[in-house]
């Protein structure tokens, strides 16, 4: 039985018509915020959050009136399935799920990210050796076009040239409007091991067996991602999902996560934390990125206040250091150099992590690093996903790593990263296109569907009205 979570919660028919009677309110004002866009300017969404790491050209053209699309428009416990707004966040829709001990099946790892852009960018997490990306558990999506239009894309369907291209499409080929996901039971806690390594090829070894296996030293694995603090320190972090009631630890208040995973024994480190704990064990820290701050000086965190120990505060203040140089000014007044912004997340061939992570840590000086294992989910097709052409049956690693490093005097813009891409390419590996990028159109094409992207330009966005990928992606229109 489908239960509506607009507005007041309800059960039966009744209730989820409701639930989709204010959705509707909310498309119509889309679209008529779409129609009264100029022609000649840029559409864009109207929100205050944003996930994205990449400058942007300003627009002065009004917006796209997404309000009424951020909320969960009913769940059915039965089908375990939710039909979602775009604009809902990842915060909102497990909020919605977990009372009925479901969850999506990937949650990436920030609360703030909405399925919509999880979908149209690229989400990840730890189920996601096992469950693929965001986009493969999508039954159906409403679209807005660029061509006003709203259509309903599925696998099979009139559009699914559509529904294969939307995933990476970045918002160039339309916007999700509702979201129909599979859903998966999970039980009220996590148990955790932390299994050191001293070598990265061990680690890599090891990633390998547990994708194969779904299991390490006889206990069954349903979560895997793991953290790099150097080349002879490294841990995978192996979850496994449970009902036995027990004491659970919290890392919302003065310890840090990324921290209690360290230890020096050669056997696992335990720890338990409830399904909602570990789902966003990463968020209350940014990863590690409040150290930035001085969040987690205990002298600094006994006064911070909890509401904003969480990523899209400390967000908020990335934007007003980018918007006033404050990070630079300080460096310039210790006659320092200003630093180049490596916010990246690429994915490698498995067989290639140790090589990818041993280039890294030798020329980037960027520490630690999240690894996090994938496999997609979908190997009926050569290419499911044509704007970011994973290959089906092939176990690969995304390595996240988000900081800066200095600048060095008559290298081009952007040198670290535009190393960063050379050698992902050349271990045939991808990037994901959130942050920064360099590539020349030709590469670009090749890598992110130049065979396919514009002949989905043309039927969806004939008349142009949303930027390319390439013009979004890569020269920030």
């Amino acid at each position: 039985m489908a239960v509506t979570l607009l507005g007041k919660a309800g059960r039966g028919p009744a209730a989820r018509e409701s639930g989709f009677a204010a959705h509707r309110a909310g498309v119509d004002r889309l679209l008529a915020s779409y129609r009264a866009i100029p022609r000649d300017a840029n559409v864009r969404l109207a929100k205050k959050t944003s996930n994205l790491f990449r400058a942007r050209a300003k627009n002065t053209a009004p917006g796209l009136d997404v309000s009424g699309l951020t909320r969960v428009i009913a769940v059915d416990p039965d089908a375990r399935t939710a039909d979602v707004a775009g604009m809902t966040t990842y915060e909102d829709l497990v909020a919605a799920t977990l009372p009925y001990g479901l969850a999506p099946l990937v949650v990436p790892q920030l609360k703030t990210i909405t399925l919509g852009g999880a979908v149209t960018g690229l989400g990840i997490e730890s189920t996601s050796f096992r469950n693929g990306l965001p986009h493969e558990s999508v039954l159906e999506i409403d679209v807005l076009t660029g061509a006003g239009e709203i259509v309903t894309a599925t696998p099979d369907g009139e559009h699914a040239d559509l529904f294969r291209g939307f995933p990476n499409s970045y918002g160039t080929l339309g916007y999700s409007t509702r979201l129909k996901i599979e859903l998966e039971p999970v039980p009220p806690y996590v148990a955790l091991r932390h299994v050191r390594f001293h070598d990265l090829r061990e680690l890599e070894a090891v990633m390998g067996r547990i994708i194969a296996e779904r299991a390490w030293d006889g206990e069954r694995v349903d979560y895997l991602d793991g953290v790099v603090f150097s080349a002879d320190e490294s841990y995978l972090v192996l979850g496994r999902q449970t009902d036995e009631p027990g004491p659970v630890s919290d890392y919302t208040g003065m310890d840090v996560y990324y921290r209690s995973i360290q230890h020096d024994s050669a056997r696992p480190k335990r720890d338990r934390l409830t399904i909602h704990d570990y789902l966003w064990r990463w968020d209350t820290d940014w990863f590690w990125c409040s150290r930035a701050f001085g969040t987690q000086n205990p002298s600094i965190r006994r006064f911070w206040p909890r509401r904003y120990r969480r990523s899209s505060f400390y967000w908020k203040l990335v934007a007003l250091d980018h918007k006033y140089d404050i990070a630079d000014r300080l460096e310039a007044r210790k006659g320092n150099p200003p630093r180049e912004r490596v916010v990246q997340d690429i994915e490698v061939p498995i067989e290639r992590t140790a090589d990818f992570l041993e280039w890294f840590l030798t020329e980037i000086p960027i520490e630690p690093v999240w690894l996090c294992p994938l496999r997609l989910r979908d190997e009926s097709v050569a290419r499911p996903w044509p704007l970011y052409p994973l290959e089906p049956g092939r176990d690969y690693v995304n390595v996240g790593f988000w900081s800066a490093v200095p600048t060095v005097p008559g290298q081009p813009e952007g040198a670290a990263n535009r190393a960063i891409e050379r050698e992902v390419s050349e271990l045939d590996g991808h990037k994901s296109l959130y942050s920064d990028a360099y590539y020349d159109k030709d590469e670009f094409d090749r890598l992110y569907g130049g065979d396919v992207y514009p002949d989905l330009k043309k039927r969806y966005d004939p008349d142009h009205r949303l930027l390319d990928l390439y013009s979004k992606a890569v020269q920030r229109k």
